[in-house]
Parts: C-alpha cells; structure tokens; sequence
C-alpha cells in the first residue's frame, strides 16, 4: 500500500525524497522495496521482536510520574529532578527515562513559572516591492585594541536588497537604533504604516524605545526565533558580505572615524556596484529605483539576438532575464517545497 502511494505520488511529479520524508522512511529502503517489486504489500518495516530486558516496570513509570509531580518538584525540570534526587542519596531513574515517560503521559510540557521560550517560525514576510519589508541588525566591528569594539547598524530592503539605512556607533542601544530607524524612513520618504520590519531577539531590537517607535509609526514587528540566525538570513549574508570584502582590515579599525569610512565606501559599492545573484544580478539600487526592467529587457534582446545568429548553439529558450516578482522571508515550507518543483 505505501509503495502504491509512493508510485501515485511520483506519477503526479512528486519527487521520491519528500515523499520518503513524510513517510519517515529512508530513501534507500524504497528503493530496496521497489527493486523487489513489491508494490501492494503493504509497509514491510518491522519492529523489535522482543521487548528490551531493562525496559522500565509499571511500578517504576508510576513512581518517575508521582516523583515529577511532587509539589517540591513540580516546577523542575527533569534535568534539575535528577541531580536533586542525588543529592538525597535517591536514584529513580535517567534524565531520559523521566523525559520519556512523561511524554508518553503527555506531561512533558514547560515547568516552572517563566514564559517558555517560542520556538514557533516566524510568519512569512512576503514583498512585491521597495520599502514593504525591512530586515536589520547590529554586528561587531573589531576596533583598534583587543577587546574594543564598534557597532554596525544595518536597515536592508528585503525587496531590492538595497541597504537604506546604516550607522557605526561606539554603543549598542536602543535608543540609538530607534532614531536610525525614524531617520531612515525619512530618509526614503517612507509611508511606514503598515512596513514589516524583522529583526532577531536582541536587546536593542525589543527594547521599549524601539518597540514605542515601530508602534508610534505603524511599523508591524517581526522576531527570528531565538538562536536561529537563519530566520534573519538576508542580513546575515549582507554581514559575511561586508566583511569578507578583500578591503576590511583583518586587524580592525584604527578608529570609530575609519569605520565609519570603511562602512561608508561598503554602502556606496554595495548598493551602486554590486550585481546581486538573488535579483537576476543587477545591482540592489537598480532594483530599488526601477530601472532593473530596462536593463533585463536589453540583456534578453542581447541573447535572443545570440541565438538568432547562432540558433545552433541552443538548445532551448535563453536566460531567464524576468525580474523576481516576489522576495520571501522566511517562508513558508509548503511554499519552499513548491518553488522546487514538486510536493508530496
């Protein structure tokens, strides 16, 4: 029945991976199956024979339970249970047995009175223009002694990749990220009612002076999940861009002065000079001002005018010169999952 599933799948264009990955089966043992052919005979995974000799008894699960909900314990976490039953001369069970257990009970949930930590994905930011969404960030610039450092703001157009506000102050704050942030609307001339803006979960980004002025300007707020530097990935890649140019000095900033220089040139060639692969390579301020249209119209005049000439050296339809309509933040694994050309 799951190879059937699988071949039905496969017939509508579905690829074989993610169809395995919905099953949790491994792609090679598909592949065994199908080779056997044995289509129709159902899942062919089999399960331990027998069960383990040290399995835990009833008696010892009930006790783990009666354990973890002791009121002396009920705001502990199984990591914190175990080491404090030692240290009263009592061992019950493992860190893991406890976890186990009491997710078999469906207990296994957040102790204690602190607001649990989210982990849910960020929603996804969706833009068909400039100045829709914005992702920024702070970054460390190395100063002129061990130890010293200077601080890179950075305000991106998810859009056209263009960087529409900067600044290389010698503390991070938030009251210093809020006045970027106003000037930078300014700046730009910026409606900013309705504006997304994402930004990881630091001080500054959640501070009340930032989060008092998004709210003052109609600015809707996005956070990454904690430690996942991969929901705010446009600015992550803008950061390794900058400071893997051949021009940033390895032995840092000689002042607050010559980094902000440093930044200043980065900003002019980023936005002005760079040619960006995510946008059909034209360069972000193209792109942000309109003129991208003109410059990937005359890039597919250029080689259908190639082939024409030459028709027997293609094979098929030229380049794709057609503008990215749409740039996704974060989205969303059903919509990853289609851009690359199949779904289970």
């Amino acid at each position: 029945m799951i190879i059937d599933l699988v071949g039905q799948a496969r017939a509508s264009g579905a690829r074989l991976e993610p169809c395995c990955e919905l099953l949790g089966l491994d792609v090679r043992t598909v592949q065994r199956w199908l080779d056997a052919g044995l289509e129709g005979e159902g899942d062919r995974r089999k399960g331990p024979l027998s069960e383990p000799a040290n399995k835990l008894t009833p008696s010892e699960r009930r006790e783990i339970v009666e354990v973890a909900t002791a009121p002396e314990f009920v705001d502990l976490s199984p990591k914190q249970i175990v080491p404090t039953l030692a240290d009263m001369g009592i061992y019950v069970g493992s860190e893991s047995s406890f976890y186990r257990v009491l997710e078999d009970e469906k207990m296994l949930a957040h102790r204690g009175r602190a607001k649990a930590a989210t982990r849910r994905r960020p929603d996804e930011l969706a833009s068909t223009g400039p100045c829709q969404v914005w992702c920024w960030d702070i970054s460390y610039l190395a100063g002129p002694v061990r130890g010293q450092w200077y601080y890179l703001y950075l305000f991106e157009d998810v859009w056209s990749r263009m960087i529409v506000g900067w600044a290389v102050l010698e503390n991070e704050s938030t009251e210093l990220a809020a006045a970027l942030l106003y000037s930078t609307c300014e700046h730009h001339q910026v409606n900013p009612e309705g504006l997304a803006l994402h930004s990881d979960n630091g001080g500054p980004m959640k501070g009340a002076t930032m989060l008092a002025t998004m709210q003052r300007l109609g600015i809707v707020a996005s956070f990454s999940r904690p430690h996942t530097s991969d929901d705010n990935a446009f600015i992550e890649s803008l950061f390794r861009t900058a400071k893997y140019r051949p021009s940033y000095p390895s032995g840092g900033f000689a002042s607050l002065e010559a980094a902000q220089a440093w930044v200043a040139a980065f900003v002019l060639w980023y936005n002005e000079e760079h040619q960006h692969s995510s946008i059909r390579f034209v360069t972000p301020a193209d792109r942000h001002y309109g003129r991208e249209d003109a410059i990937l119209a005359h890039r597919h005049e250029v080689y259908e005018s190639a082939r024409a000439r030459r028709p027997d050296r293609w094979s098929g339809a030229t380049r794709n010169w057609k503008p990215i309509e749409i740039v996704k933040l974060n989205p969303r694994p059903s919509t990853i999952q289609r851009e690359r050309g199949g779904s289970a």
